[in-house]
């Protein structure tokens, strides 16, 4: 697989590629945050909730306001594993799905125990970090993926009838890989989908999303990334679902004015691919941020998931700065997020200086470990 190159990154470019990356796992995160208290309701539910608008605030869930669920809990862990990946491949192990769940059995770790202990002293940073111990109801198909410590494959896949978005809506840190061929990052999506959601629509739109990510923080526009993950899928045996989902997105832009009614009709029935799709038209269709993801949550559909879907998009294609800054400051693990993100930024564009022939930084193979 492909890698990024260090010594080609001038100063300006690493600092928008870290804004990328912020405003990647930031708006996946705030979009999450604002979908969260709607778990398990309506359109109608979340109006009587609300207010005849529904949210168009961060409102409490967990017992706090800004609360993330597993969504964004998992994708912290793709990035973990991906810094991970690179600093391995210095021993000669070079496989990124494997890193990649070994990062998801460290999360399913946390859903398990009560908080970090000395047994989590040799794992890197992020699995000490308190808050991410909080079990934000993870469905069935996560806790039994990530059971045991089998993988699942592309060839023995976990879940096979799987065809919910969760693997999607992780896989936003796999499009941050920029030096990475399209390809590669949509099979890198699709591998990974298998660990958890077997379900061939499942994977593909996890690929798909992946790569249309990876357009943005390459500086592309929103539809150029779709048409780059339309070009890609068709020449993957069953495609046409996903296909048909992004394609039905782009033409729904030219239906008249946004609103409920057009996202559900895309959402369908909740499955990845129409999830996906309906975060591409409500990154395309917002007149700004936090439009596009009032947008995305206020829907019959998994109100989270499609809210950390379009902020992902829409993260990607901004930079942190376009990110209402009134839901930043309450986001649960904003900290984190930010250590995480600047990390990931500066191994993908500095990787030789913190590890390499020259020597490697003691403290950023404590932060993460290659074993």
């Amino acid at each position: 697989m492909g890698a990024t190159a260090g010594a080609i990154w001038g100063r300006s470019e690493q600092q928008d590629f870290r804004s990328r990356v912020r405003g990647t796992l930031l708006g996946a995160a705030v979009g999450d945050a604002l979908g969260a208290p709607a778990h398990g309701l309506d359109l109608g539910g979340i109006r009587k909730a609300y207010g005849p608008e529904g949210l168009v605030d961060l409102a409490p869930a967990y017992g706090r306001r800004g609360a993330v669920t597993h969504l964004t809990q998992l994708s912290l862990f793709s990035v973990d594993g991906l810094i991970r990946a690179q600093v391995r491949r210095d021993t000669g192990a070079w496989h990124p799905p494997t890193d990649v769940h070994r990062a998801y059995l460290r999360w399913a770790a946390t859903q398990r125990d009560w908080g970090p202990d000395e047994r989590r002293k040799d794992d890197g940073w992020l699995a000490r970090e308190e808050w991410l111990y909080a079990r934000r109801d993870p469905p069935r198909s996560l806790l039994l993926g990530l059971g045991d410590d089998t993988m699942g494959t592309l060839d023995a896949p976990k879940n096979p009838g799987e065809p919910g978005a969760e693997a999607a809506a992780r896989s936003a840190p796999f499009g941050l890989l920029v030096g990475w061929d399209p390809q590669l990052v949509a099979q890198l999506a699709v591998e990974c989908a298998a660990q958890t959601h077997g379900h061939p629509t499942a994977r593909l739109a996890a690929g798909a999303y992946a790569v249309i990510v990876h357009a943005l923080a390459r500086g592309d526009s929103l539809d150029g990334g779709v048409q780059r993950a339309l070009a890609l899928l068709s020449a993957r045996p069953g495609h046409q679902p996903v296909s048909d989902a992004l394609q039905h997105a782009l033409g729904a832009v030219r239906q008249g004015l946004p609103g409920p009614d057009r996202v559900h009709e895309l959402t369908g029935q909740g499955t990845a691919e129409g999830l996906v799709a309906a975060a591409v038209y409500c990154a395309l269709v917002g007149e700004d941020v936090r439009h596009g993801l009032c947008l995305a949550v206020n829907q019959d559909g998994p109100s989270a998931m499609a809210g950390a879907l379009t902020g992902g998009l829409l993260g990607a294609l901004h930079g942190e700065t376009a990110l209402p800054p009134a839901w930043l400051a309450e986001l649960e693990g904003r900290p984190t997020i930010l250590e995480l993100a600047d990390d990931f930024a500066m191994e993908m564009t500095q990787g030789p200086a913190l590890h390499g022939p020259a020597g490697s930084s003691p403290g950023w193979l404590a932060r993460y470990p290659r074993a």
